[in-house]
């Protein structure tokens, strides 16, 4: 829920986003477009056949800087850090003591000459305070966190993002998934150097663009002007991802939940599965030997009625066995969709299940993530 004891933050782009006649919502303490006149609906489509541009400003940008910055991270998050390459991404989570998540995050260690001890971040939103306040607590002396509160964030997800940002630069169509560089854009009144990550979290190819705040104008109107590019708010944002199977920091995940009840082991680098070392190792590595007791699974309502977050997930008998934490309905996907959390047993994909909807117990089934087939795109030259 935002926090209205405060006057609401605005990003670069507010002034742009009321002039294309946004609807604007608080956010994360934030005044955001949840959409714009074409539409939720629309908005999600158009991201899936053509390019959406998405204005993520709001989420915190850092580094951490050090000599073993990789080694210092390492305590903290679960994922094979050190052997992350250089241009390469990686995403992990932020673990307490008890294994529960502080956060998800992405990691990139820069390719440029000069960036070796430093490794960008990009957290959330509404955790970013306590994120690098967090982080800079726990590895003083080790390493430090570098707050880049003066950039901006732009993504431009969809099969045409990478036709649209080759016009700009180059150089874009020939990146990899999960890498990122330094790039020039370049358009008619715009020359603006951007760190550029093809990644994001719409399930379809893209970019996240990390731009000069006073620069970030400039590139979106450059992007828009695209016939291609449409812009998008936090709604279509809300949607694409939930038929992605990607989790919402909050309401998917969170301090309550570990790795493993949340179905992320794939983050897990196999030699911090033998060799632990960071925070919450002990619950983790036992929920991956022996299980968990909860699991986050797909769920699809085998009627028409959407299940929203909270709604009650019950065993054929009625029993309550778990929660929905995101659901609603997939446009792409034409039916209604739902994420959430069963007790361990109930987890496999076509067990059958109710749900509690307006005192009704209604069936539906545990489903295959993701409801829409990931698009990530790997170009076949990717330069180191």
């Amino acid at each position: 829920m935002a926090d209205t004891s405060s006057p609401l933050k605005t990003t670069p782009l507010d002034a742009l986003h009321r002039a294309l006649g946004a609807k604007m919502v608080p956010f994360a303490g934030y005044a955001m477009p949840v959409q714009f006149p074409m539409g939720v609906l629309k908005e999600h489509l158009h991201t899936r056949t053509e390019a959406g541009l998405f204005d993520v400003s709001h989420m915190g940008q850092g580094e951490l800087v050090g000599d073993h910055s990789d080694a210092a991270l390492e305590t903290l998050v679960p994922g094979d850090i050190i052997g992350l390459g250089a241009g390469r991404i990686r995403y992990s989570t932020l673990l307490a003591e008890s294994g529960g998540i502080i956060d998800d995050f992405m990691i990139t260690r820069p390719r440029e000459p000069g960036t070796g001890n430093r490794l960008a971040l990009v957290v959330n939103a509404a955790c970013k305070d306590g994120d690098f306040s967090h982080m800079a607590a726990k590895l003083d002396g080790r390493a430090k966190v570098v707050r880049h509160d003066d950039r901006a964030l732009l993504a431009l997800q969809g099969p045409a993002a990478s036709r649209v940002l080759a016009r700009l630069a180059a150089d874009a169509a020939d990146m990899g998934f999960m890498s990122s560089r330094v790039v020039k854009l370049s358009a008619p009144g715009l020359s603006v150097e951007v760190r550029m990550f093809r990644s994001g979290y719409t399930g379809e190819d893209g970019y996240e663009i990390s731009i000069p705040a006073d620069e970030a104008e400039k590139v979106a109107k450059a992007l828009l002007s695209h016939a291609e590019v449409q812009p998008i708010g936090l709604g279509a944002r809300d949607s694409l991802r939930l038929e992605a199977g990607l989790c919402l920091y909050g309401s998917d995940i969170d301090i309550s939940t570990t790795p493993v009840e949340a179905n992320l082991t794939w983050i897990i680098g196999k030699r911090r599965r033998i060799e632990g070392g960071f925070s919450g190792a002990g619950t983790v590595i036992e929920q991956l030997n022996t299980g968990a007791p909860r699991y986050r699974v797909g769920i699809k309502p085998l009627g028409k009625a959407p299940a929203r977050a909270h709604t009650e997930i019950q065993d054929q008998g009625g029993r309550k066995i778990g929660e929905i934490t995101s659901g609603g309905f997939g446009p792409s996907f034409n039916g209604p969709i739902a994420m959430g959390y069963v007790e361990s047993g109930f987890h496999a994909v076509g067990t059958p299940v109710q749900l509690s909807i307006r005192g009704q117990s209604l069936p539906a089934e545990v489903a295959k993530l993701p409801f829409v087939p990931h698009r990530y795109v790997t170009p076949k030259k990717e330069t180191s």
